[in-house]
């Protein structure tokens, strides 16, 4: 067979196995967003024949032959060929190690899960998502062998979301952390608190889902590529660069949470509709990894969305849609509420520099779990025991403990620290990005194209086409966390007079 002929089936390949994952991201978007209650049963027998079929093409003996005759030939391919074979061979010998009925009855029980997990948070009733949760541990602690037997299982799961990384780095990177936020904390719990009492007044759902509507025309999201729903947990999930659904939850007494989850999620949005078109529909499209990703959101959520300047911009506009609310609040008042600092109990409400105390207790039980040492029906303890030591919060109830994420109850183990360098990989990229061109001059001035230009140039174009360290290397250089501590350090000691 000619080589031309064999890119061919490559690009046919690949076809197939984007229209599978469209085919699986539908039903999940539907079960999370418009499917009635009681329904996940025959979505999970749908779920668990497609995942089947997916593997079935992609472990089966002519994909194989054809993506191991192309990597023989791989001096004669173009860099995006090569790329390809390279990934979906790592796919197809991982895959090949799932056995089939494990991997389809591993599908099914993620959308059980996470039909269990909504209604036990619903009931505070943790009771009734325990044996779920474990049987999606001892899941993973097997498949964490199949991905990779070579590697301590966390790490392995760990590479599932952030390739390149283990617990051994993170572990430094957490002390590191630790070390430079913990004492900001204190020294601002000493300080006379900042008073956000009227973030908490009652926000209507209307006016804040045109509120969320303006935010995203402010960020350039081009709405007839992007859509915007509402879920209990806010995500974000693409199937091409022309096609990108985000989500968001509308609390009707804290306006800032759906602010800003609608400018996190849109700033994965804008990763993903900026991938070039000539990755699109092959393994080579969507972010590299999650802690990249998450460098995304993090930017626009915070870097940029809690920054004086996109505040200063936006806040008249603000008032107009809740003249009731904030009328008679400055933009300053608004700014400092907003960046207002304290130890709490919900990690996607919290302020930005408690925000990786939240990601360290996650990521001390993951650890435990997939160890072994910590069985499911004893996290609720351990999440208590953690958020009182790293926090120092009560947990009064489940919902607003352990049962608070989705992220469990979808098996994502080893996702949570990817939120903690995408943070630090944020604050890096704006480093660099002050370096080129007065970043809040002109946000200050109501334009964020010259971030997103940016961004789109050294980040989001690439999509899978190098590894996360070489995309973070092309945005930031070396990565040192030091850059995000001395964020943090001079914004909040300017914030609070420390």
């Amino acid at each position: 067979m000619e080589l031309t002929e064999k890119l061919v089936q490559l690009d046919a390949l690949q076809k197939k196995l984007y229209a599978f994952t469209c085919a699986e991201s539908s039903l999940y978007l539907d079960s999370v967003t418009v499917a009635p209650k009681n329904t996940a049963e025959g979505r999970g027998v749908a779920l668990s024949i497609l995942a089947g079929e997916h593997q079935k093409l992609l472990t089966a003996p002519e994909t194989k032959a054809l993506l191991d005759e192309l990597a023989a030939e791989q001096d004669k391919l173009d860099p995006l060929h090569k790329r390809e074979v390279e990934l979906l061979r790592r796919e197809c010998e991982k895959m090949t190690r799932i056995p089939a009925e494990e991997y389809m009855a591993y599908t099914e029980l993620t959308n059980r899960a996470s039909d269990v997990w909504h209604k036990a948070k619903e009931n505070n009733d943790f009771a009734s998502f325990c044996p779920i949760l474990q049987e999606l541990v001892d899941y993973n602690r097997k498949f964490a062998v199949y991905y990779d037997a070579e590697k301590a299982p966390y790490d392995a799961l760990l590479n599932e979301y952030e390739r390149g990384v283990d617990s051994k780095q993170l572990d430094a990177f957490f002390d590191t952390l630790r070390e430079g936020i913990v004492p900001l904390i204190r020294a601002i719990g000493e300080k006379p608190q900042i008073d956000d009492s009227f973030l908490h007044l009652e926000y209507p759902a209307d006016r804040q889902k045109a509120f969320a509507d303006y935010l995203m025309e402010v960020m350039g999201i081009d709405r007839s590529h992007c859509g915007l729903g509402e879920t209990e947990h806010p995500f974000t999930l693409e199937f091409n660069n022309k096609d990108v659904r985000i989500t968001t939850n509308y609390d009707l007494h804290n306006v800032a949470s759906s602010m800003y989850s609608v400018l996190h999620e849109g700033g994965h949005a804008l990763y993903e509709l900026g991938i070039r078109d000539d990755l699109q529909y092959t393994c080579l499209t969507g972010g590299v990894s999650m802690g990249v990703h998450e460098s995304q959101s993090c930017f626009y959520e915070n870097l940029i969305g809690r920054s004086r300047a996109f505040v200063g911009v936006i806040y008249p506009k603000v008032q107009e849609f809740f003249p009731e609310q904030l009328g008679h609040v400055t933009a300053e008042q608004f700014y400092r509420a907003i960046n207002k600092v304290e130890p709490s109990l919900i990690r996607t409400e919290s302020d930005e520099l408690t925000y990786c105390l939240h990601i360290m207790v996650r990521y001390e039980i993951e650890k435990q779990l997939i160890a072994g040492t910590l069985q499911a029906k004893n996290v609720p303890a351990a999440w208590a025991k953690l958020y009182q030591e790293y926090l120092g919060v009560e947990v009064p109830n489940d919902r607003e403990g352990c049962l608070q994420d989705s992220h469990w109850s979808g098996g994502s183990f080893g996702y949570f620290p990817s939120y903690a360098l995408g943070n630090a990989y944020g604050a890096q990229m704006l480093h660099n990005m002050e370096q080129e061109f007065d970043v809040f001059g002109q946000v200050a001035r109501g334009s964020l194209s010259g971030v997103t230009g940016w961004l789109r140039e050294h980040v989001h174009q690439y999509g899978q086409l190098l590894e996360p360290a070489a995309i973070v290397k092309n945005a930031c250089g070396e990565f040192d966390p030091h850059y995000y501590l001395d964020y943090l350090t001079r914004k909040y000691t300017e914030l609070y007079n420390l």
